[in-house]
C-alpha cells in the first residue's frame, strides 16, 4: 500500500475500523521512521485537537505496529527536532588502558618464553622497562597479574598467539580396526571392562563384561586389576563359559586388551581380533548398554576393593552368569533400512527372549556348539529351575556376598 500518509481523517478512521482483525508489520526501523515523520508532516500534528491526534495515533499504531508508549515517544522527539530518528544505544564502557599494540606484545613475550605464569611474565615486563629501558613496556610494566590474564583471554591476543596440541595418536599394530560382521552366527564377542571405583583412595575391582552379538549371550567376569597377570586367566576362563565356539573378540582401544598376551591367547584360539574405529562410537555399543542395565544395575556404584575380585568371580560363575543367559529376556532389535538409506532399529514387544531362546532360533544351531557341548546339557540347565526361582537364588547370593564385602571393610 503507497501513500497511506495523504489519508484524510475520516479515512483513516475508516481504514482502522475495516481493518480491526489485520495486523501490519514493517520491515526496517528506518522505514518506520520515515512514514511516521511523513504523517505528521502531512496532517500537521501540531494544529490538530486533542480527538484528532487520537485518530492519527490510532493510525499510526496500526499501521507500525508500535505499542502506546513508543508511539509517544517518537512523536515527542518529532515536535522537538522536526524530525524521527533512532537513538544509538550508550552501552558504558570502562576506559582502554592497553592497546591493540600493547596486547601483541605480550603475546610475543609469551611465545618467547612458552608461556610462564602470570607473576613471572611480568616480572620480565618490568625489567624490560626498569633494567633495560625499553620504552615499549612502559604501560605493560604495570599490569597487575589478573589483568594480566585477563588479556591473554582477549580476541586480539588469540589472534596474534594461537596453540593447536593435536592429540597423539597410539600406533599400536594389534588387533585390526574395523567393525566385526557375525552374519547372524554366534561367537562374535563384544567385551569392555567396568571399573567398581576406589576405596579409601585405593583402585577397586574391575568387572570383565563380554557380550554376543547376536545372542546377547553374556559373561561377566572380575579382576582384581586390568593387568596382564590378573586378566588373561580370569579372560581365558570366560572364554570357556560360552557354549558356541568362540569366533570373534572385539573391544575398544584400552591396553588391558591391546597387549601380546591377550593376542596370543586368541591366535591359540584362532580368534578374529579387532578393536573400534575413530569417531565410530557404536561400534562397541551393545556391551556399553550391558555395562549399565545389568552390571550397575545389580552391582551399583559403591566402590569395593579389589580383594573381593575372587569372591565375585566365584559368584559371577556359580549364580550370576547362568541367570543372566537362562533366565532374563533380553530385546532383540529389527532392523529397518529407510528410503534413503537410513539405518533403524525397531524394538517389538513380542521379540523378547533369553539368549539360551535366541540361541535355539538360529538355524541349524548345534552346528556352533563347542566340543563336548551337547543340547541336552544345554536344556537340563535351562529347565533346572523356572526363571523367578534362579532370580530369587541369585540375588540371595548377591546379597551375602555384599554384606561380607561391607562387614569385611
Amino acid at each position: 500500500m503507497q501513500n497511506l500518509e495523504s489519508l484524510n481523517l475520516a479515512e483513516m478512521i475508516e481504514f482502522v475500523e475495516g481493518n480491526r482483525a489485520v495486523r501490519f508489520t514493517v520491515g526496517e526501523k528506518d522505514a518506520v521512521y520515515r512514514f511516521i515523520e511523513s504523517v505528521l508532516k502531512v496532517q500537521r500534528y501540531r494544529h490538530l485537537s486533542k480527538g484528532q491526534r487520537g485518530i492519527v495515533r490510532r493510525f499510526l499504531a496500526k499501521v507500525t505496529g508500535r505499542s502506546r508508549a513508543q508511539l509517544s515517544r517518537l512523536i515527542r522527539r518529532w515536535r522537538q527536532t522536526k524530525h524521527v530518528v533512532g537513538k544509538r544505544s550508550r552501552r558504558p564502557r570502562f576506559p582502554r588502558r592497553y592497546t591493540t599494540a600493547d596486547v601483541a606484545l605480550l603475546a610475543a613475550v609469551d611465545a618467547a618464553h612458552e608461556d610462564l605464569s602470570g607473576p613471572a611474565v611480568r616480572r620480565i615486563l618490568q625489567r624490560e622497562y626498569k633494567i633495560f629501558g625499553n620504552a615499549e613496556y612502559a604501560r605493560l610494566a604495570a599490569i597487575s597479574v589478573s589483568h594480566l590474564y585477563n588479556l591473554r583471554r582477549s580476541i586480539i591476543y588469540r589472534s596474534h598467539r594461537v596453540e593447536v596440541h593435536h592429540t597423539q595418536a597410539r600406533q599400536v599394530s594389534i588387533a585390526e580396526r574395523r567393525k566385526p560382521d557375525p552374519r547372524g552366527q554366534p561367537g562374535y564377542l563384544r567385551v569392555d571392562t567396568v571399573h567398581q571405583g576406589n576405596p579409601d583412595g585405593q583402585p577397586g575391582l574391575f568387572h570383565i563384561n563380554a557380550v554376543d552379538t547376536v545372542t546377547q549371550w553374556q559373561v561377566v567376569g572380575c579382576v582384581e586389576t586390568i593387568s596382564e597377570r590378573h586378566l588373561v586367566p580370569v579372560l581365558e576362563a570366560m572364554l570357556h563359559q560360552f557354549p558356541f565356539q568362540i569366533r570373534g573378540f572385539h573391544c575398544d582401544n584400552g591396553s588391558e586388551f591391546l597387549n601380546r598376551r591377550v593376542a596370543g591367547l586368541l591366535n591359540k584360539l584362532l580368534v578374529e581380533f579387532t578393536k573400534s574405529r575413530p569417531y565410530r562410537t557404536t561400534d562397541n555399543a551393545l556391551v556399553e548398554g550391558k555395562n549399565g542395565a545389568v552390571i550397575r544395575k545389580h552391582i551399583g556404584y559403591g566402590p569395593v576393593p579389589a580383594q573381593y575380585a575372587e569372591a565375585f568371580q566365584k559368584f559371577y560363575a556359580a549364580h550370576f552368569n547362568p541367570y543372566l543367559n537362562y533366565h532374563r529376556p533380553c530385546g532383540f532389535a529389527t532392523l529397518e533400512i529407510g528410503v534413503r538409506g537410513r539405518r533403524r532399529r525397531r524394538y517389538s514387544h513380542e521379540d523378547y527372549r533369553t539368549p539360551y531362546e535366541k540361541l535355539l532360533s538360529l538355524p541349524h544351531w548345534s552346528q556352533y556348539l563347542k566340543e563336548g557341548i551337547t543340547t541336552e546339557m544345554l536344556q537340563q540347565q535351562a529347565l533346572r529351575m523356572t526363571d523367578t526361582e534362579a532370580a530369587l537364588r541369585m540375588q540371595k547370593a548377591k546379597l551375602a556376598l555384599l554384606t561380607h564385602c561391607r562387614r569385611s571393610r
